[in-house]
């Protein structure tokens, strides 16, 4: 009895923890997006952030692919991770944008403190990512795979 208690409480502990830790990254990076998509406007996203690395080996047409698109990315697969949907393909997105920011930082600067902008939200990433998605019980991931079964 107090072994399955424990086992119990863990486990929405577990949940809790996930849940905190989706709500803060899929915030960090909703935001990001609507200021991106919303406010500066995806192409002069493209133009402030990325074509700056225009004098570098990296074709045109790439920085602006990467520029436009990364601002959707960032506010879709935000509010994925806020709602809890999809959760997985939302963080592999995500993990994606973190590799193509901290290559562009890198690039600029190979000793770019990148331990206040990507490390901070990589844990988080990782730490959701890698723990078992059925302690995400806060999740419409969670709610409908209930209905399925």
């Amino acid at each position: 009895m107090i072994q399955s208690d424990l086992a119990r409480t863990t486990s929405i502990d577990r949940a809790w923890a996930i849940l905190f830790a989706r709500l803060v990254l899929g915030l960090i990076f909703f935001m990001a997006g609507v200021m991106k998509v919303f406010q500066l406007g995806p192409l002069n996203h493209a133009r402030k952030y990325f074509l700056p690395f225009a004098d570098t080996f990296l074709p045109v047409w790439s920085l602006w692919a990467m520029g436009v698109v990364i601002p959707f990315v960032e506010l879709i697969a935000g509010a994925m991770v806020i709602l809890g949907l999809r959760v997985r393909e939302a963080l592999v997105a995500l993990g994606f944008v973190l590799a193509v920011v901290t290559f562009g930082h890198l690039l600029q600067d190979a000793l770019y403190a990148f331990h206040t902008h990507v490390i901070p939200r990589l844990a988080l990433l990782l730490f959701v990512l890698l723990l078992p998605r059925e302690d995400d019980r806060f999740s419409l991931d969670h709610v409908l795979s209930r209905r399925v079964r």
